[in-house]
């Protein structure tokens, strides 16, 4: 497990937003810590966030690792807000299982942590999870993949492009939703890349950047230059994938499918550089998340779950122009019209 950083946060890459009037006018104080603040989805979160705690009276103080994958800062985000006397954190963690230390340190606090997007390992370790049912997202564009190709299915090349070596939950669910989508056998369903299935190429990681998605299609071409299937953790590395694609042609010949569905993602599927891809709504989850910091400080009430299951569940809706039978899918103008809502 990782050290813990203490003291002041001098290296945060944060914002304090004040969010009404003054600072004097609000009743308590809440924190989002994302991932980065540069990636679209994060972006939409804190609109949505924003948004919500100006609506109710909460200082919002919004907190971002440098890159996806920056642990360290995350937990000196959690330091800073304890020490601020934060009611609540939103928290959308770069290590699921190292913060976990830290958010009990917070819960200890008295602080509400609910867990945006991305469980915690394990999902108790927050008061509460607001976020898409990621295996379910990584199903769909499996079997739209499976649907799409046909009998060719069962001769596919499938490249990985996952998230980051330390497998956090959100790429783990992703990965082998889309994998027991398309049809093939799952080893541990708590991590990724020890499938045997002779479809899958190999696996690489993109940190969930344009950059990364190229670098991570290149070495996997390497491998196999005749992928045709690359499913990657999000439209970012997508988008990198396609640029690695197009360098040598095969930019029309290869099926990307991915996961997100914000604005500039669904503009690709419409270009046709994703074919399909899974749409969230993280402005849901972060207003959702505000207004339940809100019940907690003021009748001490936890969010419950979805009936059935762990988390609070924001929805799921595969985005696609090439409707496959048998796979529930809205069309673009629809991802359009309600892309990160």
């Amino acid at each position: 497990m990782k050290k813990f950083l203490t003291g002041t946060a001098i290296a945060l890459t944060a914002a304090a937003l004040s969010t009404g009037a003054n600072a004097a006018g609000h009743s308590f104080s809440a924190c989002l810590i994302t991932k980065t603040d540069t990636n679209p989805f994060f972006v939409k979160m804190k609109e949505g966030a924003t948004a919500k705690a100006e609506e109710l009276g909460i200082e919002l103080k919004s907190f971002a690792g440098k890159v996806d994958g920056d642990h360290e800062t995350q937990v000196q985000a959690i330091e800073t807000c304890i020490a601020d006397g934060a009611k609540g954190i939103l928290l959308t963690a770069s290590d699921t299982s190292s913060i976990v230390p830290a958010v009990q340190q917070a819960r200890d606090a008295g602080i509400l942590v609910i867990a945006l997007d991305t469980p915690l390992e394990p999902i108790d370790a927050a008061d509460a999870t607001f976020a898409t049912d990621n295996f379910l997202a990584g199903e769909l564009i499996g079997k739209w993949a499976a649907g799409k190709l046909g009998d060719a299915a069962a001769d596919a090349k499938i490249g990985m492009l996952d998230l980051a070596v330390s497998q956090p939950s959100v790429g783990v669910l992703r990965d082998q939703g889309f994998l027991q989508g398309f049809g093939i056998d799952l080893g541990d369903p708590n991590k990724w890349g020890d499938e045997t299935d002779p479809r899958i190429i190999g696996n690489d990681v993109t940190q969930g950047n344009e950059e990364g998605g190229r670098r991570a299609m290149e070495n996997l071409l390497a491998q196999d230059p005749m992928i045709n299937v690359v499913y990657t953790i999000n439209e970012p590395a997508a988008a990198g994938a396609y640029e690695a694609l197009k360098s040598i042609g095969r930019e029309n010949d290869v099926l990307i499918v991915s996961v997100d569905g914000g604005c500039p993602g669904i503009k690709n599927v419409a270009d046709g550089v994703i074919g399909a891809t899974s749409q969230q709504y993280p402005l849901l989850m972060a207003s959702l998340g505000i207004e339940a910091i809100k019940k907690w400080a003021d009748e001490g009430v936890k969010p419950e779950p979805t009936e059935g299951k762990a988390f609070t569940d924001t929805g799921v809706a595969l985005v696609t122009d090439q409707p496959v039978d048998g796979v529930d899918s809205i069309s673009v103008q629809e991802g359009t019209d309600r892309c990160w809502g």
